[in-house]
C-alpha cells in the first residue's frame, strides 16, 4: 500500500464528487434540509388534526336505558356530545363515520345497581379512528365517574370509610438516573438511524465509483494509470467511507433539530408533556466510533457489488435486496426483550445496534465492546479484501 498514491486517488474522487450536483443533492441536501422540513410539516399537520379531533363535538348514540332514567338523564347532560336517536344499524353508522360511538345500557341497569348486582355497559367504537376513539373516551370517563359515585354511595350506606376498598396504595419510584432513562428512549432509535444513514450514504457513491466508471468508459483510463490496484480500491473505499460518515453527522444534526421542533410543537398543542432528554456526549461519541468499522464494512461490500455489476442499473438491483438484508438486523435491535449475549455479539449489524443501545443507556460492557469492534473490523477487512480481489480480475471488470 502506497499512502501517496492512495491520497491521490482519494483527492481525485473527492473533487469529482464535489463537482457532481446530483450527488450533493441526494446525499446532503435531501437528508439535511428536505427530511427535517418533511418531518416538521407532517408533525404540524398531525398535531393539528389530533387537536381538532379532540375538540370536535362527537355524535353519539345511546342504546337502551329506558328503564334507567337517572343514568340516561345524566348521560344526556354531557355538553361535549351530541346524542342522536338510537338505530339498529349503529355499527354501520360508526363504520361510515356518521356516528362516532355508541353506548349500550343493559336492561334493569339502575335496579341492578340498587341491589348490588353487576352490570355490563358496552361502548362501541371504530378502533384506530381518532375521532371515534375520542368519543368513546368521553363515554368511558362518564361511566368510570358514575361507577366511582356508586361505590361511594354504597360505602356511605354501610358507614364504611372511603379507603375501605383501597387498603393500601401502590407507588412507583424511578431509581434510574435521567441519562439512563433517556438512553433507553433513544438508544433503539439512534443506532438504527445511524446504520440506515450509513447505508444510504454509501450506496450512491459506491455505485458511481464502480459501475458508474464502467458506464462512462473511464475505468480503462483509470487502470492505465501507474497506481496499484489495491491503492485504487482503498482510495475509493476511503472516499465512500468519508461520504457516509459526513452524511451520518449531518443527518443526526438535522434529525435532532427536527425532534426538538416536534417536541416543542407537541407541547404547544398540548399533545404531550415536555420530556427532557439527557444524552452523555461521551456515549454518543463512543457509538459513533463503533459505527466507523461497520460503515467501512458497508462501503467495501457495496464496492464489491458495484465492481461485479455490469451497469448502474444492475448494481442497484443487487444493492436493494442487500439493504433489506441489512435492515432486518438493524430493526431487530429495537424489539423489546432482545438483549446482547455472546452469540448475538458475533452477528453483523445486530451486534452494533445492541451494544449502542447499552452504551447510550449508560451501561458499558467493555468486553462486548472490544469483541464487537474487533469482529466488525474483521468483517470489514474481509469485505475489503473481496473488493480488492474483484478489482484485480479483468474478467470481472470488463465482463459483458
Amino acid at each position: 500500500m502506497n499512502l501517496r498514491q492512495l491520497g491521490i486517488v482519494y483527492r481525485k474522487e473527492l473533487i469529482d464528487l464535489l463537482r457532481d450536483r446530483r450527488t450533493i443533492l441526494s446525499m446532503f441536501v435531501v437528508p439535511v434540509v428536505v427530511m427535517p422540513l418533511l418531518m416538521a410539516g407532517l408533525g404540524f399537520v398531525g398535531f393539528k388534526v389530533a387537536r381538532q379531533a379532540m375538540q370536535e363535538t362527537p355524535r353519539v348514540m345511546v342504546l337502551g336505558g329506558e328503564d334507567s332514567p337517572q343514568t340516561l338523564a345524566a348521560l344526556h347532560a354531557l355538553k361535549n356530545c351530541v346524542f342522536v336517536p338510537p338505530s339498529p344499524d349503529y355499527a354501520a353508522q360508526i363504520s361510515s363515520k356518521s356516528v362516532r360511538a355508541a353506548v349500550e345500557i343493559p336492561a334493569g341497569f339502575e335496579v341492578a345497581l340498587a341491589t348490588g348486582a353487576a352490570g355490563t355497559v358496552r361502548i362501541y367504537e371504530y378502533q384506530g379512528e381518532i375521532k371515534s376513539e375520542a368519543a368513546a373516551g368521553v363515554l368511558q370517563k362518564f361511566f368510570r365517574e358514575w361507577r366511582a359515585d356508586t361505590v361511594q354511595q354504597r360505602l356511605a350506606q354501610h358507614n364504611l370509610p372511603d379507603d375501605f376498598i383501597t387498603p393500601f396504595a401502590i407507588e412507583e419510584t424511578n431509581v434510574a438516573p435521567p441519562e439512563k432513562v433517556s438512553g433507553n428512549l433513544v438508544g433503539a432509535i439512534i443506532p438504527y438511524l445511524i446504520i440506515m444513514m450509513c447505508l444510504a450514504g454509501s450506496i450512491y457513491s459506491a455505485v458511481d465509483l464502480t459501475a458508474g466508471e464502467k458506464e462512462r468508459g473511464t475505468m480503462e483510463t483509470l487502470l492505465c494509470s501507474p497506481v496499484a490496484r489495491v491503492n485504487l480500491v482503498l482510495g475509493k473505499c476511503l472516499m465512500v467511507l468519508t461520504v457516509s460518515l459526513v452524511a451520518v453527522l449531518l443527518s443526526l444534526c438535522s434529525t435532532g433539530l427536527s425532534f426538538v421542533v416536534l417536541a416543542s410543537m407537541a407541547t404547544s398543542f398540548g399533545a404531550a408533556r415536555e420530556l427532557s432528554l439527557t444524552i452523555n456526549p461521551v456515549s454518543l461519541l463512543l457509538v459513533f466510533g463503533l459505527m466507523v468499522p461497520v460503515t467501512l464494512f458497508f462501503a467495501s461490500l457495496m464496492l464489491a457489488v458495484g465492481l461485479f455489476s455490469r451497469s448502474v442499473k444492475e448494481a442497484n438491483s443487487y444493492l436493494q435486496p442487500l439493504m433489506i438484508f441489512m435492515f432486518i438486523p438493524a430493526v431487530s435491535a429495537t424489539l423489546p426483550g432482545l438483549e446482547l449475549d455472546l452469540w448475538l455479539a458475533l452477528v453483523p449489524v445486530l451486534n452494533i445496534s445492541l451494544i449502542s443501545k447499552e452504551i447510550l443507556s449508560g451501561t458499558y460492557h467493555w468486553g462486548y465492546i472490544a469483541l464487537i469492534f474487533s469482529t466488525t473490523c474483521l468483517y470489514a477487512g474481509v469485505a475489503l479484501r473481496v473488493a480488492v480481489m474483484l478489482f484485480q480480475r479483468e474478467s470481472v471488470l470488463f465482463r459483458t
